[in-house]
């Protein structure tokens, strides 16, 4: 009997912080950590790869039908056919008191129906299939935690909203339709929570870069090769060589910055397609390169960073050598998300909560590590947002995706518990 025993006073220890409301919730939780595991398994089973509509949507409604059964309203949010992109759903509980709240996820993958990563297996502690870590994990904790918090009679008179972007991976033009219906749902609240996974298992984030894209186009004469360095310059190549290298050592020097030249093509002729992923150019070694292009991104931490960094490049590219020429271009993508007062006072909260439940302290990501997402639309329209809070796992984007299986119920916990604080 003492091995029993001593289970039941570890747990009142590690739940001591917690109210006899939070106990159950976190009972709930427990209670169904099976089901919340085999929905997991049902969604990563559906191809939902961001240019099938189809598989998107199908994944939707399985949550659009969890999330009614618990009170919420719902909604498909159509996007212009012409985007070939599914839409998005969002769900939406109407109250009262407490802080109004946005919970953020993500229906699409990266794994296409031609992508021959298409199963789902159990391996130890990790499940292993397309998108259980990025994101499917993450939606299930926020309607697992959210039915938890129903089955306890928390979600009365709250306002919560629910927004499961079906684009996240490959996101529609113009970014301005596609994010409308997410900064809209913004606007109407206080906090906004993004469950894409984290960088560990104690790991959240207060801030995270922007990206923005970039293309340099570089012409010179051109002519036999014997002229270059004399009357015809020195071509499109060494000018791209200079450049490159010029803003290299900007970059470098700026903390949280980074400028990549993805793609590139040069010679006689050259051109990249629309998207910058694909490249053509023809030449010969006996003929100076007239053409380059450079396709490209920048990643930033504030919007005066991405601003200063453009004005530099642009600066770079006035000091092309002689008869070359570099005209810039720049496309906005996601913003920063820059730490605010609100955002700390939010960490500080659910690491609080980490500890109530008995694992331990919670530390932040720099947001230099961590890539753009969703939650940076919303940043800017709440007084505070949090990101990082899907369960832990590794191989995003990757044929070996693996999630924890059990830290999904850790992170369920944390959720549940989170939203409960911020609304009472």
């Amino acid at each position: 009997m003492l091995a029993p025993l001593a289970l039941t006073c570890t747990y009142a220890l590690v739940s001591a912080g917690l109210s006899p409301e939070e106990r159950a919730i976190r009972a709930h939780v427990e209670a169904h950590a099976d089901e919340a595991l085999a929905l997991v398994e049902e969604t990563a089973r559906i191809n939902s790869g961001t240019l099938n509509p189809a598989g998107v949507q199908r994944v939707g409604a399985i949550f659009e039908k969890r999330l009614a059964r618990i009170g919420f309203e719902t909604r498909w949010i159509e996007l212009p056919a012409s985007m070939k992109r599914s839409g998005h759903l969002f769900a939406t509980r109407r109250g009262g008191s407490g802080r109004r709240v946005l919970l953020i996820g993500h229906l699409d993958t990266v794994f296409e129906p031609d992508d021959p990563f298409q199963s789902v297996r159990r391996e130890g502690d990790a499940l292993i299939g397309p998108g259980v870590y990025d994101m499917k994990g993450g939606d299930v904790a926020i309607v697992a935690a959210l039915e938890a918090l129903a089955a306890a009679g928390a979600l009365d008179d709250v306002t919560i909203t629910v927004a499961l972007i079906g684009d996240e991976e490959k996101p529609g033009k113009p970014i301005e339709v596609t994010r409308r219906a997410l900064i809209e749902a913004a606007k109407q609240s206080d906090v906004a929570l993004g469950f894409e996974p984290g960088m560990g298992k104690s790991k959240v984030s207060i801030a995270r870069r922007g990206s923005s894209g970039w293309r340099a186009r570089i012409t010179s004469p051109g002519g036999h090769s014997s002229g270059i360095g004399g009357s015809m310059g020195y071509g499109a190549v060494y000018e791209a060589a200079r450049f490159l290298e010029a803003v290299r050592a900007y970059f470098a020097k700026t903390k949280g910055l980074t400028i990549n030249p993805g793609v590139i093509a040069g010679g006689t002729d050259a051109k990249l397609n629309e998207t910058n992923t694909r490249g053509d150019a023809t030449g010969k070694s006996n003929k100076l390169g007239a053409e380059l292009v450079i396709g490209g991104d920048l990643r930033f931490l504030s919007e005066k960073q991405k601003e200063d960094a453009r004005a530099a490049m642009r600066r770079i590219a006035a000091k092309a050598l002689a008869k070359t020429k570099v005209e810039l271009t720049f496309t906005d993508g996601y913003p920063a998300m820059s730490a605010t007062p609100g955002n700390e006072e939010t960490f500080d909260r659910l690491d609080r909560i980490n500890r109530d439940l008995g694992y331990g302290a919670l530390t932040l990501v720099p947001p230099e590590e961590r890539g753009a997402a969703d939650i940076s639309f919303v940043a800017p329209h709440v007084k505070a947002a949090l990101a990082g809070l899907g369960p832990a796992g590794r191989g995003a984007h990757t044929r070996e995706e693996r999630m924890d299986v059990p830290h999904l119920k850790v992170a369920t916990e944390r959720a549940a518990l989170l939203v409960y604080r911020l609304t009472r």
